[in-house]
């Protein structure tokens, strides 16, 4: 399938998707006005806000031509952040979000903070102006360090979150303790209008050890697993009255045949469609 029809035929299979290509660079207006074109009215994007706003060492390139000349680097050609840039190109960056707004497709912006975000190093308030300025989107956030959901900080982190309304992602990960894998236990809600759930896979070793993403979240959940995520779902929605969930185990087909089969599992579906793992 080209690459230019792949949006399509998912669309006829799934009514919503994690856009994963903002975190390393904006889209032109153009393209997000295709990929409104390629979907059905009801179709809804989730969008993830690059990296620069996630405490991830950004390179220059991965920033727009105009700002890359803007930016100012350090001696590995990663850029400095400060406000105005990160002003610039959150400007940019809704400019082609409202596209999808205007087309009443733009669901949730999803925050991926780095794992060197940690309590140790820094403090949940310096999150705070981004919150302020995004606060008419639903917005939602994937601590990367569990250190900010262990002990006491549990509760900080939650109170934080829920005084302002965003949502804390509750995640499915590999049984471990490592600091970069989030707990799995949590089914926190934070947000009164929608909750969150990004499923990673239970590969603890390609978690850790994984050179590129496929390798990181190399797993092909079972059938029974399938209905352990669909109980959690259920759960889960009853607290709220939106829950988007996504399957982020993304080597081969394993993310979209893993959806088909929670969409069965949970009867959105009288069958999964027709495994297809040269489409993916």
């Amino acid at each position: 399938m080209r690459a230019n029809e792949r949006l399509g035929w998912y669309a006829q299979q799934f009514e919503m998707v994690e856009v994963n290509s903002t975190f390393y660079s904006v889209p032109d207006l153009r393209m997000v006005e295709r990929w409104c074109a390629a979907t059905p009215d009801r179709f809804t994007f989730d969008v993830k806000l690059h990296q620069l706003f996630s405490f991830h060492s950004t390179a220059a390139k991965l920033l727009p031509p105009d700002l890359q000349q803007r930016a100012e680097t350090d001696g590995t050609g990663k850029v400095k952040r400060t406000p105005a840039l990160e002003e610039a190109m959150l400007n940019v960056f809704l400019g082609s979000m409202s596209i999808l707004r205007s087309a009443g497709k733009l669901g949730v912006l999803l925050l991926q903070l780095s794992p060197a975000f940690s309590p140790r190093i820094h403090k949940l308030e310096e999150l705070e102006h981004l919150i302020d300025v995004l606060r008419d989107y639903p917005l939602a956030i994937e601590f990367r360090n569990r250190n900010w959901v262990i002990g006491d900080q549990l509760r900080s982190t939650i109170s934080f979150l829920r005084a302002r309304r965003v949502a804390f992602v509750n995640v499915d990960t590999p049984a471990a303790d490592h600091f970069t894998i989030m707990p799995s236990d949590l089914n926190e809600i934070t947000s009164p209008g929608f909750s969150y759930l990004r499923l990673h896979g239970r590969n603890a070793r390609g978690y850790l050890s994984g050179k590129t993403v496929a390798a990181r979240f190399d797993y092909d959940y079972s059938d029974q697993e399938i209905v352990e995520v669909a109980e959690r779902s259920k759960k889960l929605a009853r607290k709220t009255r939106e829950l988007h969930v996504i399957f982020n185990n993304n080597n081969l087909d394993y993310a979209p045949r893993a959806a088909a089969r929670l969409r069965v599992a949970l009867s959105q579906l009288f069958s999964a469609p027709p495994q297809t793992p040269e489409l993916f």
